[in-house]
């Protein structure tokens, strides 16, 4: 097999959703060399650890990925072929005779795209070419170009921030920075076991972490307890992040007693009222959000999801299978109020709000004016489009909102929220549709023809406002 399998049509050419003169010259001398800060992201830091050199393509590009598995279900693809045990070949096959088909999906761009920037294929995938494709792709990984460490370099990546749980021992984010990996691998916090009471697991979850913290985890008090020890070992180990995953930001008035009483209630198996449930999310939020300022961390909100809708399938696959979306909750008072609780304090840490429904752009939008003191350069973030929205119209949408009722400017640009070695590219995407924004300004006359001023906010919404803000 040659190195490259191509043909005359290449989908994925140089100027690549670039539509003019301007776009390509921003992006080409300005966006496309910048370093990538890849600052929330599931990659598997094992993986990294160990450089996993995977067996085939599935096997790094189709397992895990619910985006692919949706799409799939939705032509009519059998859950064998899917999340089932048919061989790997089989389930490249059946995703090659789907693509085709997600014409105007993101999938079709992000598909393509992976497969030119990792393994050098301008070929369409389809059916008809599904087994060359997967034969010269898993040839190559098979390879020590194609290790994990390796496709990280490949796509000049400075910067890695995985998501772990409380419990995490952190083992393999040590031995990465004890090895000679020359990309940096941190973690961000993710609290959200400990905080969501209401879960059927909670308890279970409560025993694991007075395990780990060796606290005996019998109040809300010893509760904080736990959580302030890990905080502590999170730090020691080069953490300077949190990460929250809510449908959204409660805010309830409480009183100590009260959290305490709803804490022994749930230890004692019964059932929670919502309005008890959001008193004491408010309380064990304030608490960290509190420690992260006093700590200099940076949070994050990941707000709007609808998970687990389809219980049958979730019972036999389990979560993050493919059986969520985007919810319609309101967040913009309840937020506000819990902001505003922080900032009268003056306790509120620099704080990154991602919304998953695009009703909510301008919400978010206006929402970090009010609360950017001039202290800190972008001090408040609407972060970039995510999950169902980190496509071409969301992005889009994003960049728009952001631009209209705050400062583009001091965007910290595009994060990957992935779980696949193959998504970096997801960054040149962003960057391509960023330039093309500005580029069709310049054309019209909205913007000056100032490369010099142009390019450089290209260049700091791709790398140096993250650099700034993150300060790795």
């Amino acid at each position: 097999m040659s190195n490259s399998i191509a043909n005359n049509n290449t989908f994925i050419t140089h100027d690549f959703l670039l539509e003019n003169q301007y776009s390509q010259r921003l992006f080409h001398d300005y966006a496309s060399q910048m370093p990538i800060i890849d600052y929330h992201c599931h990659l598997p830091p094992a993986e990294i650890a160990r450089n996993r050199q995977f067996k085939n393509l599935t096997k790094i590009w189709n397992d895990g990925d619910h985006y692919k598995w949706r799409a799939m279900r939705t032509f009519g693809i059998d859950e064998k072929f899917i999340t089932g045990n048919a061989t790997d070949r089989e389930k490249f096959l059946q995703w090659g005779k789907t693509v085709p088909y997600t014409l105007r999906n993101p999938l079709y761009h992000w598909t393509h795209l992976e497969l030119k920037r990792y393994f050098n294929i301008d070929l369409l995938l389809n059916e008809d070419t599904a087994n060359n494709i997967y034969d010269d792709a898993t040839a190559k990984l098979q390879t020590p170009e194609y290790s994990c460490q390796s496709l990280i370099n490949k796509m000049n990546v400075e910067v890695i921030c995985t998501t772990e749980d409380p419990i995490d021992s952190l083992d393999n984010h040590v031995k990465l920075k004890n090895s000679h990996f020359n990309v940096k691998v941190s973690t961000a916090f993710r609290p959200d076991k400990a905080i969501v009471i209401s879960s059927e697991s909670y308890l279970d979850y409560i025993e694991k972490l007075s395990t780990v913290s060796k606290v005996s985890i019998n109040s809300y008090k010893s509760l904080c307890d736990a959580l302030l020890l890990r905080l502590d070992y999170f730090e020691e180990n080069g953490c300077s992040l949190s990460d929250h995953g809510l449908s959204y930001v409660p805010f309830r008035a409480f009183t100590d007693a009260e959290i305490e009483n709803i804490f022994q209630k749930r230890r004692n198996k019964k059932q929670l009222t919502l309005e008890e449930d959001e008193k004491f999310q408010t309380s064990i939020l304030l608490f960290l959000c509190e420690q992260y300022h006093s700590r200099g961390w940076i949070q994050q909100f990941h707000l709007g999801a609808l998970r687990n809708n389809n219980a049958r399938m979730t019972q036999i696959l389990g979560p993050d299978s493919g059986w969520d979306s985007i919810g319609d909750y309101s967040q913009a008072r309840t937020l506000s109020s819990f902001l505003n609780a922080l900032d009268r304090k003056d306790k509120l840490a620099k704080t990154i709000l991602y919304n998953l429904n695009p009703s909510d752009n301008e919400v978010l939008a206006t929402m970090i004016g009010n609360y950017n003191d001039g202290k800190v350069k972008g001090k408040m973030q609407f972060g970039s489009g995510w999950w169902f929205m980190d496509q071409k119209d969301g992005m889009t949408r994003q960049l728009n909102a952001l631009s209209n009722m705050s400062l583009i400017s001091c965007f910290i640009g595009m994060l990957t929220d992935s779980r696949s070695f193959l998504s970096f590219p997801r960054h040149e995407y962003f960057r391509r549709i960023v330039c093309n924004l500005f580029g069709q300004e310049m054309q019209r006359g909205e913007l000056p023809k100032d490369f010099d001023l142009v390019g450089k906010i290209i260049q700091d919404i791709s790398y140096n406002n993250a650099k700034e803000y993150f300060k790795f």
